[in-house]
């Protein structure tokens, strides 16, 4: 990457880099990315070639193996929102849960479903229920 006399690299006395960041586009990350993923090279020759910290080359691979550097906003990738309600407040850690109570045979057969998370919450949807849909929103929670 030349740099032209407009982005001169100015540096503090411990070689730190000063002034407004460098910005790059999604295709110039997807780029950089896909020249890591060529047999024989490695994240900090590719990062180095491309004058950037190889921390930040990793931040996009993991950003491109979750489909986030894909400029093209597809509807068929992008997952459709359910609406939701949150049956229980959000607790402090160091709280204790109190289970709720449960809900009655004749609630569950309306058609609900309760999603319970790793992290301890759980999510109740209620009505007739999408199977993509809630797939998509699943494969959403389960990567936050």
């Amino acid at each position: 990457m030349d740099t032209s006399p407009e982005e001169t690299v100015s540096t503090d006395s411990l070689g730190r880099r000063t002034g407004p960041r460098r910005q790059h586009s999604l295709e110039e990350k997807r780029r950089i990315v896909e020249e890591t993923h060529v047999r024989g090279s490695s994240v900090s020759t590719v990062a180095r070639r491309h004058n950037v910290n190889p921390n930040q080359v990793f931040a996009w691979r993991q950003l491109y193996r979750q489909g986030l550097l894909d400029g093209k906003a597809n509807p068929e990738t992008t997952p459709a929102l359910l609406p939701v309600k949150v049956s229980t407040p959000t607790l402090m850690p160091t709280e204790r849960a109190r289970r709720a109570p449960r809900e009655s045979s004749a609630e569950q057969q309306a058609g609900g479903i309760e999603i319970k998370l790793a992290n301890g919450h759980s999510v109740v949807v209620h009505g007739q229920i999408d199977p993509k849909s809630l797939a998509r929103v699943i494969d959403v929670l389960v990567r936050r």
